[in-house]
């Protein structure tokens, strides 16, 4: 059974880089989430990613906010709860939050790094900035996004990394099938 894992604990990994490749410091703040306690929105992603592990789930949780903090969506890694490949947490959370007018000044906060699939919704909607709890056990498009200018902020929150480390210990064949990674033998999910 092959686990794709990418652990990486060097200050480049965890840190988002600014076009050009400078790197963005981790901060617990950037420019477009300035005055807002980040850890505070984090909780209402974490709580998600906690619910979909009790339901037997993926565990990772977004949640929607506006520029001044007021939650516009939550939601959670449904894939296994519904059936359906694309309810991933920050689809999820973007769903619940209904039409916008305007994604610009909106906080995408996720408790993993988002995947490409994700990353797109960022980028296809124009989502302000985004804020991740941790890229420790999975990185997906925070650089692209970065690269993108949209403010990344990697909060390396412990939390999560264990929520995490021990799903995918636990887990091992449904975290391949939700990064994409086919188990070596063949054999199904």
């Amino acid at each position: 059974m092959h686990v794709r894992r990418r652990v990486q604990y060097d200050e480049v990994s965890v840190a988002a880089r600014r076009p050009g490749g400078h790197p963005v410091g981790m901060s617990s703040r950037t420019d477009a989430v300035s005055g807002i306690d980040l850890s505070h929105l984090l909780d209402t992603a974490y709580r998600q990613a906690r619910l979909g592990l009790d339901e037997g789930g993926i565990p990772i949780g977004a949640a929607l906010f506006s520029a001044g903090g007021e939650l516009l969506g939550e939601g959670r890694n449904r894939r296994v709860q519904h059936d359906d490949p694309s309810v991933h947490g920050e689809t999820d959370a973007f769903r619940a939050a209904g039409r916008q007018r305007d994604y610009s000044s909106t906080i995408m906060v996720t408790t993993l790094a988002p995947c490409w699939y994700c990353s797109g919704l960022i980028r296809q909607f124009g989502i302000g900035a985004v804020v991740i709890g941790e890229n420790r056990t999975f990185q997906g498009g925070e650089d692209w996004l970065a690269e993108l200018g949209i403010p990344v902020t990697i909060l390396d929150d412990q939390r999560c990394v264990t929520m995490m480390t021990e799903f995918i210990d636990a887990e091992p064949a449904l975290w391949n099938e939700d990064i994409g990674v086919a188990d070596e033998d063949g054999d199904e999910a």
